[in-house]
């Protein structure tokens, strides 16, 4: 599994790298997908760094930026990678540096690795479920690594829930009716609540290294929008539920739509 993770973390630096060339032009050219969703020349180069480190691994990939095969050739996967270029497009053209790299693997179903890299803070989350750890590691100013990973120094854990706070994490673009229904039914529950906001699938990593308590998603979201952040979140002792089946989150599906789910340790 460590070999299988180094090279999502390598692909991941590297399409962070190719992002920021674009990031730090003058203007950024955006087109839009048939479903109205923003695409740059950025999610296009990520994806093609991305692929040129994956190809050669033994799994199919799920990107969202490639051709999606048809399920009944994708069904008889057991591990594949599933994969965000960049994951939050909209804050990439605000230039807010909300934005990552989302790089899982999978196996059965579940996700078993997990890497987000976030290009602007040149910070790297990584996780592996099966062995029970997530690290978080910081690269200079090449997005170069000048430290071990896997250090445990870098370890990241959850925070201890207390009756006084809870953290809840609300998107800056999704606080709709029914997160605002969740925040008002657990505020009995504690002395105050704090809502935290963060862009693109950062809202994972909080929750992972202890910065919130709890991620109620209550809008639509694909499965390379979490399949890395619920990954590290694994390995840290948290779930990704789905608020449908009460069940963790499933990948691979025959629609790779998620059902609304909960993030909470």
């Amino acid at each position: 599994m460590k070999s299988d993770l180094r090279i999502a973390i390598t692909a991941s630096i590297n399409a962070g790298k190719a992002i920021m060339k674009i990031y730090d032009a003058d203007q950024i050219k955006v087109d839009f997908k048939e479903d109205k969703s923003p695409l740059t020349e950025a999610d296009l180069a990520s994806n093609s760094c991305i692929m040129s480190f994956l190809k050669d691994t033994p799994y199919p990939v799920i990107s969202e930026e490639n051709k999606l095969l048809d399920y009944d050739l994708r069904k008889s996967w057991s591990d594949y990678w599933i994969v965000d270029p960049l994951d939050g497009t909209k804050e990439f053209i605000k230039r807010n540096g909300e934005f990552t790299v989302n790089v899982a693997l999978c196996s059965k179903g579940q996700p078993v690795l997990g890497v987000i890299y976030v290009p602007v803070e040149r910070t790297l989350y990584y996780g592996d479920a099966l062995s029970g750890e997530a690290f978080k590691t910081v690269l200079d100013k090449n997005h170069s690594i000048d430290k071990e990973l896997f250090s445990e120094s870098d370890r990241i854990k959850t925070a201890n829930i207390s009756k006084e706070l809870i953290r809840v994490v609300a998107s800056r673009s999704h606080m709709n009716q029914d997160t605002v229904n969740f925040i008002e039914g657990i505020n009995k529950d504690y002395k105050d609540v704090e809502i935290v906001s963060a862009g693109s699938s950062l809202k994972f990593c909080l929750v992972a290294e202890g910065k919130a308590d709890v991620y109620p998603r209550f809008a639509p979201t694909m499965e390379w929008d979490t399949a890395a952040g619920h990954a590290i979140c694994k390995a840290v002792g948290i779930k990704v539920i789905s608020r449908e089946s009460n069940k963790e989150l499933e990948y691979n599906k025959s629609n790779l739509l998620n059902p609304h789910f909960l993030v909470s340790n």
